[in-house]
């Protein structure tokens, strides 16, 4: 693992105790931390994105003026729901805020997770199948894997609107505008599956494993992921795609370093801290569990977990309503105290 990024839902509500009470202050705090992280060493920030609920929604004027802020580090989504995606206008987004990024965006997309609404794509004009007669069996899943088909079609630069020769003189298909080289191969697939994972390997797209898995073997989580990985990883080979893929897993992790920390979290810390197991949309599903401790106890637990040693990229998930500047110091100790341990080979901490 060579990177460490940080993953923020964007979580904001008008309590007591929450530095983060509207959705300005939300989409603020999430460029401000993007350039605090860029100052510690952190190598990547991503944003969730989820709609109709308080968290970020249209990720793109954020990653746009984050990227216009900082200079090296790489911005993100974790995830894109695609069934609620125009393709060809989120080509278009996404190519632009690419562009003024300097070639540093990182899209993660998918067919989404469990939300607030019910059916809420059909509300923005996607309804599965749309009655056309011919995809009368599509699911909101099938949708979204075809939205993503027309997407990267698009972000490569294909032809698709028949041209005017009248206004452009010429006959053909033109391209939407702008193009970005070399956004297609930073496209991540959401994988809750063994079976996705596979499958989004197959399609050439990067994979980005969460804090669970949408299935259950009865293994602990980090084993279940890493096998994961490495069927993805297996299958890519298998597809003899020219370019080497990305893998990113996300974990909760706060190392307790001041008595702020420790007010908000140390209580966590003494509680034995263990993976879970539930229904989620209907399906069993293993949750990934939190860590929390002191920095010197959280490089060891986590260099012993095999997602993290097999991934290239670890995302932090923050609490990002308890502002930038708690969550910048977080991320500078975990670079500081954290990271090296991860970076350097397991076989030096036993």
């Amino acid at each position: 693992m060579t990177r460490i990024g940080f993953l923020s839902f964007g979580n904001w509500s008008n309590v007591q105790g929450s530095l983060t009470r509207t959705g300005g202050d939300a989409i603020l705090q999430g460029i401000e931390l993007a350039v605090a992280a860029e100052e510690v060493g952190v190598d990547g920030a991503y944003y969730r994105v989820h709609h109709f609920a308080k968290n970020y929604s249209s990720p793109y004027p954020m990653l746009a003026a984050a990227a216009a802020r900082t200079s090296r580090i790489e911005l993100g989504t974790g995830v894109i729901d695609m069934r609620y995606e125009n393709p060809l206008a989120m080509a278009e987004n996404a190519a632009a805020t690419d562009l003024i990024s300097g070639g540093r965006l990182h899209l993660g997309i998918s067919r989404g997770s469990p939300e607030t609404s019910i059916a809420g794509y059909e509300v923005f004009g996607h309804v599965p199948g749309a009655g056309d007669g011919v995809r009368d069996d599509e699911t909101d899943a099938d949708m979204a894997r075809r939205h993503t088909a027309a997407f990267r079609e698009a972000i490569t630069g294909a032809g698709l609107a028949p041209a005017n020769p009248q206004m452009v003189g010429m006959a053909g298909l033109l391209p939407v505008t702008p193009q970005a080289p070399g956004l297609a191969q930073r496209i991540w697939w959401g994988a809750g599956t063994r079976a996705t994972a596979v499958w989004a390997a197959e399609q050439g797209m990067n994979l980005m494993s969460s804090t669970l898995l949408t299935e259950d073997t009865g293994v602990p989580f980090d084993e279940l992921q890493a096998e994961q990985i490495a069927l993805f990883r297996a299958a890519w080979a298998s597809a003899g795609h020219e370019h080497e893929p990305r893998v990113s897993v996300s974990r909760s992790v706060i190392p307790l370093i001041d008595d702020e920390t420790e007010h908000y979290f140390g209580l966590h810390a003494q509680a034995e801290q263990r993976d879970q197991v539930g229904i989620l949309d209907g399906a069993r599903s293993r949750f990934g569990r939190q860590y929390i401790g002191t920095p010197d106890r959280l490089a060891e637990e986590l260099s012993r977990d095999q997602a993290v040693q097999a991934a290239d990229t670890l995302l932090i998930t923050v609490p990002n309503q308890l502002g930038v500047d708690f969550n910048a110091r977080i991320l500078e100790a975990i670079m500081r105290d954290v990271a090296p341990a991860l970076r350097a080979p397991v076989e030096s901490l036993a």
